[in-house]
């Protein structure tokens, strides 16, 4: 057993993991990292990028805006690319413009700001598309972070600042302080472990009881023309039926017949038909299916069908539609709860983020846990 003992031992260098790390590390205490990977190369990177904190419910707003503040000091510190953009979300029906119009009314204009079709075009670099759209908002403090850089230059930032790490060592068993890995046993004053997929493995009477799963995304990378700009996010109608701050909205179930009868296809691969940009590319997806051990192949015809969406939307002329990557995104997900923290012993806490807000929530979840607050249970 390894004679060091960290104030905070984490297990898991995801988001949440470095989130958990970056906060303990500048409230000055010791920080020790395990990962099975030798960097991070998991659900974290293979995201978005889009912090989405307006679109969550009310009762996790101030756990967003927590998160927001550790987005903000965690690009700072770690120089990481962060745009403080927000998010666009045109409006093409009356349905979808009733339910935008709903949430501003409910959040108010410092956090929703309703906008014409020619201003979300523009924002979008795509003029011709305002033909399509007939209003829509505008939600100013969501940010947008390049998912490819963000976790190991984080990850980089703690190892250049004290923060150990030990990576490719596989966690085997955390208990009452102790940590039994593949590489020998290792002790923390508390364990915080975020394990996310690997729930299943570690703890599966937690996963069991909030019948965690894998849920897969159908993701691609295209080029990005110069006319659009770097650091867009936008969502469409099927986020706004998804999300649970904009789904509480009274319209969101008439929205719902209306994406039922209008885009069918969407609607059954359970599409949140999103895009976000990064300086050298544009992130299109994405469908969601769900499974225990899901298989890895993309079926092309909603690789196609996503494309085809998000290119409409951008005015993407069949030349600019060019796919530079294609992935299956993977993240833990829950049907009853979208915030797991439990504490198995006094020393112990087991959290992952089991729907697809990681990226959002993360920084806010660590602080709370660090802290000791009630997690919301949404």
């Amino acid at each position: 057993m390894s004679t060091d003992i960290a104030d905070i031992l984490v297990v898991g260098s995801g988001i949440l993991g470095l989130a958990t790390a970056y906060w303990a590390h500048s409230e000055g205490h010791t920080v020790h990292v395990l990962d099975s990977a030798d960097r991070p190369v998991g659900s974290s990177i293979q995201n978005f990028g889009h912090a989405c904190f307006t679109g969550q419910s009310d009762a996790v707003q101030p756990l967003a805006d927590l998160s927001r503040e550790g987005w903000r000091r965690a690009a700072a510190d770690a120089g990481f690319w962060a745009r403080e953009s927000g998010t666009w979300i045109p409006a093409r029906t009356e349905a979808e413009l009733q339910v935008v119009r709903e949430f501003a009314e409910h959040r108010g204009p410092e956090r929703v700001r309703l906008a014409d079709p020619a201003k979300i075009a523009g924002a979008l670099g795509a003029p011709s598309s305002a033909e399509g759209m007939i209003g829509g908002a505008h939600l100013p403090r969501d940010m947008r972070v390049n998912p490819r850089e963000v976790a190991p230059r984080i990850a980089e930032y703690l190892a250049a600042n004290g923060v150990r790490f030990t990576w490719n060592t596989r966690v085997l068993r955390a208990e009452d302080g102790v940590v039994e890995t593949t590489r020998g046993m290792y002790r923390g004053g508390r364990v915080i472990v975020c394990p996310g997929m690997e729930l299943n493995q570690l703890f599966p009477e937690i996963a069991e009881k909030y019948e965690v799963r894998v849920c897969s995304l159908v993701m691609a990378l295209l080029e990005r023309p110069s006319r659009i700009p770097e650091g867009l996010a936008v969502l469409t109608g099927t986020s706004l039926a998804r999300y649970d701050g904009f789904a509480a909205m009274p319209s969101v179930p008439a929205l719902r017949e209306e994406l039922r009868d209008r885009h069918p296809e969407l609607v059954d691969c359970i599409a949140n038909l999103m895009l976000t940009t990064i300086p050298g590319g544009i992130f299109m997806g994405d469908s969601h299916a769900y499974a225990l051990s899901p298989e890895p192949f993309i079926d092309e015809r909603l690789a196609t069908l996503l494309q085809d969406e998000g290119a409409q939307l951008l005015g993407l002329r069949p030349e600019e539609r060019r796919v530079r990557q294609r992935w299956l995104g993977r993240y833990a997900d829950s049907p009853t709860i979208n915030l797991i923290v439990e504490h198995p012993d006094e020393r112990t806490t087991v959290a992952v983020v089991a729907s697809g807000i990681g990226m959002t929530l993360s920084f806010g979840l660590a602080k709370y846990i660090l802290d000791g607050r009630p997690v919301p249970a949404i």
